[in-house]
């Protein structure tokens, strides 16, 4: 078997400044953030560095202890991707009118 040196996907790279930026902004030192997270901060290091990949749920615990949401660590996805979905179907009625009334009639039929 070949022995490759690993090397951080364009992705992972992005993940690992996104992550660095983020604790910077936010003004704490990896020493912080690290202890945050449960781990050493030459570990949090290597995530910086996109030395070491990160995991979805050490992802989901960085994006709570950063106080942000996953999709901040992601490049976008370019011309393809949308905004997301509004959750309420009804605010696509472009007329407020019409919005109100629809929104009265489902109360009423929901009641």
């Amino acid at each position: 078997m070949p022995n490759r040196a690993r090397t951080a996907d364009s992705i992972d790279a992005h993940v690992a400044e996104r992550i660095l930026e983020r604790r910077q902004a936010l003004g704490l030192s990896q020493s912080a953030l690290a202890e945050r997270l449960g781990v050493s901060f030459q570990q949090l290091q290597k995530y910086e560095t996109g030395q070491n990949r990160v995991s979805a749920s050490r992802l989901h615990r960085l994006s709570a202890a950063l106080g942000c949401g996953v999709e901040t660590f992601f490049p976008p996805m370019g011309a393809e991707a949308r905004p997301p979905e509004p959750l309420d179907p009804l605010s696509r009625v472009p007329d407020p009118q019409v919005r109100r009334a629809l929104r009265n009639l489902v109360e009423v039929l929901a009641a």
